[in-house]
């Protein structure tokens, strides 16, 4: 069985990706949770990581003695390890469409992920209203977003971006959370699609899990005080 370590689910969108891949596919698999205690050398969180993964970063897969680190690399060891759960478009044209929504959403929307952080707990709308009227390059990779999805859903029919679930929905569903977060305006049909992913029995189950931590971590949180 797979052993996956990630971080806190409130906060961590990385960690989420893998974890609700598995979970929606039904691929049994360990959960070890490492918090975010701090990222400097010797807290507890390195001190757990840093003999797993040579980034010292989560989430990490554990296939027996084979260590898997990066969400690309896990969501394609995945889709390899198990070919029955079409976890990647069958169409070849869609499967490569696919992948390269997946890597720009790996390395793009800097600008959304830095001023929109993952907190599925919290509900940020004034913080998202300031952002939106300050943030001109957060309105761009909205807009992004909003473009990319409405022609996938357009293409293949729905009710998710290539029809079925597959990993493009899994690497989507932190910034589903994100815009729900911040209340970000969104037209009425990719509302409709984040309100279905977040309603997806493996990302309820990781929201559940993020609403149930009650672990405020202050590095985690900009826009809020503890209360």
């Amino acid at each position: 069985m797979f052993k996956l370590y990630i971080g806190n689910k409130n906060y961590s969108s990385w960690s989420m990706r893998p974890w609700v891949l598995l979970k929606q596919a039904g691929i049994g698999f360990e959960e070890v949770k490492v918090r975010f205690d701090s990222f400097d050398a010797g807290s507890s969180f390195r001190n757990t990581i840093d003999p797993l993964s040579p980034t010292g970063k989560v989430p990490v897969l554990v296939d027996g003695d084979l260590v898997v680190w990066d969400t690309l690399a896990i969501a394609e060891y995945v889709a390899e390890r198990h070919p029955d759960k079409h976890l990647w478009p069958h169409d070849g044209a869609a499967r490569a469409r696919a992948r390269s929504v997946c890597a720009e959403m790996h390395s793009g929307f800097a600008a959304l992920r830095s001023n929109c952080f993952m907190n599925i707990e919290a509900s940020l709308p004034e913080a998202g209203a300031l952002i939106w009227r300050d943030k001109p390059a957060v309105r761009k990779d909205v807009a992004r977003l909003v473009a990319m999805w409405q022609e996938l859903l357009a293409r293949h029919g729905g009710p998710l971006l290539f029809g079925d679930f597959t990993i493009a929905d899994a690497y989507f569903a932190p910034v589903c959370t994100r815009l729900k977060t911040y209340a970000l305006p969104i037209p009425a049909d990719v509302a409709q699609y984040v309100d279905r992913v977040c309603t997806l029995p493996g990302v309820k189950a990781w929201i559940d899990g993020a609403l149930a931590e009650k672990d405020f971590i202050d590095f985690e949180e900009p826009y809020r005080l503890k209360r």
